[in-house]
């Protein structure tokens, strides 16, 4: 059964596995300790940290290892602010850096600290313009920037930034969980976390790296291990794994990276010549090698996942309807995209080209029968009568008020107007992409008085 969800976790590699076994039988003792036991279990951590740090680029003495990549986040940014927090409380963001960040975000707004957010385009990039106007907002402590995007796959100018962090006297921290196993991280960041199961370690492993000469104050309670940056007893064997898997996963990168872009252009190529009404997200250059995404319209992501994963196909969504909190990825959100029907494709090393055609042969008729499931109209059709009409879709969620819209725009003149009245959130995105995708006129939103949202779209062809 192919597994295509490595952006979520990745496979364990084979030399993950072998230094995670070994290292059972040899560092299960305190690194702390100066008896035999404890001075090998010391000599493992040591050597787990050099090789983290040389994939890093930074100072053995400037990594620690925590409990999770999240946990690096948090810390690296709890900290960095308590260590600037005589030159203001203001914490900078992208939009579209993974919950870890905003979640830490949302702790500082309580805690009575700002956050501001730099908007992306459409790729899902940040523009270093925008970034350095943020960070040179007087009282700006910190700046956060992923290194590539967990869900589209696109690269962030992180050198750029870096550089006009730098000219305000702001450290940067970035995060790195997608993109360490693939290369190091380019430019003068000042802070860096990671997450091990990203890249074929153990989970439960996370690293941190604070560059000296950041202003570092560790919150919470500490103890005398990592630096007091992480308390608690090492989870050494997955330590060691983690870094000796990072290591090798990176002597991979060149070759398995340039064979997985390949079958990645493949979908991106294919999937709309096999699919109508598809778009495909993310920048189709300066992205990861093994990560795509593509919406579709008039299907409901959910149902769409339960169905490739009948067809032996393992993937995720930022859908809304797969997510709990019935609002579509905050990612998509941001980059303004079709978010109905969402597919992140992220190929783990070794993934097989017949693996990929396969894919490519299940999805068009996957998708065929879902939208005919769902009652998905082929195109527009008729004339025209009246010239306005409202579709009521309140209560019904996503794909259905797009549907719904598709199926009467039809029924009214070229220059008439359908308003969509909708409480699912995802609408304010999908039916602005459906309209671009269709050649009509989004013509804006209001509130209705029926509740909900009312969006208005006029025909234009």
């Amino acid at each position: 059964m192919p597994y295509f969800d490595a952006a979520s976790s990745a496979p364990l590699h084979p030399v993950a596995r072998q230094a995670l076994l070994a290292s059972l039988d040899e560092g299960w003792a305190d690194p702390a300790r100066l008896y035999r036991e404890g001075r090998r279990a010391r000599m493992l951590l040591d050597a787990a940290r050099e090789a983290a740090a040389e994939a890093v680029g930074c100072r053995p003495d400037e990594l620690v290892f925590t409990p999770s990549g999240t946990r690096a986040v948090h810390t690296g940014i709890a900290g960095a602010l308590a260590g600037r927090r005589r030159v203001g409380s203001g914490l900078v963001v992208s939009a579209v850096e993974h919950s870890s960040v905003l979640h830490a975000g949302e702790a500082h707004t309580a805690a009575g600290g700002s956050v501001t957010e730099v908007p992306v385009g459409r790729s899902g990039a940040v523009e270093a313009a925008a970034f350095a106007a943020a960070v040179g907002a007087p009282g700006t402590a910190l700046a956060c920037l992923q290194s590539a995007n967990h869900e589209v796959g696109t690269a962030q100018p992180v050198a750029e930034v870096a550089e006009v962090c730098a000219a305000a006297g702001v450290p940067l921290l970035v995060d790195a969980a997608q993109s360490l196993g693939w290369g190091p991280v380019e430019g003068s960041w000042s802070l860096l976390a990671a997450s091990a199961h990203k890249w074929g370690g153990p989970a439960g492993v996370g690293l941190l790296a604070v560059r000296k000469g950041v202003r570092f104050a560790p919150q919470g309670p500490s103890d005398e291990r990592e630096s007091g940056r992480a308390a608690g007893f090492e989870n050494l064997p997955a330590i060691v794994a983690a870094a000796a898997s990072l290591r090798a996963v990176r002597a991979e990168a060149a070759a398995e990276g340039a064979r997985l872009r390949g079958l990645v252009d493949r979908i991106r190529a294919r999937v709309p010549e096999l699919v109508p009404d598809v778009e495909v997200v993310g920048d189709p250059v300066s992205r990861l090698p093994h990560l795509v995404t593509f919406s579709c319209l008039y299907v409901d992501g959910e149902t769409l996942l339960h169905e490739l994963d009948r067809e032996g196909f393992s993937v995720s969504s930022g859908s809304s309807c797969t997510s709990s909190t019935l609002t579509p990825s905050h990612v998509l959100r941001a980059m303004g995209v079709l978010s109905e029907g969402n597919v992140r494709v992220s190929l783990p090393a070794g993934t097989a080209e017949e693996d990929v055609d396969r894919f490519l042969t299940v999805l068009p008729r996957v998708v065929a029968a879902v939208r005919e499931r769902l009652g998905a109209p082929e195109a527009p059709t008729g004339a025209g009568g009246s010239g306005s009409l409202v579709v009521d879709a309140l209560g019904r969620r996503c794909p259905i008020p797009v549907i719904e819209l598709a199926k009467v725009i039809g029924d009214v003149p070229v220059g008439g107007t359908v308003t969509v009245l909708s409480d699912d959130e995802a609408a304010r995105l999908d039916i602005p992409a459906w309209c671009e995708m269709r050649g009509q006129e989004y013509v804006g939103e209001e509130p209705s008085p029926k509740g909900g949202v009312a969006y208005v779209v006029r025909r234009l062809a």
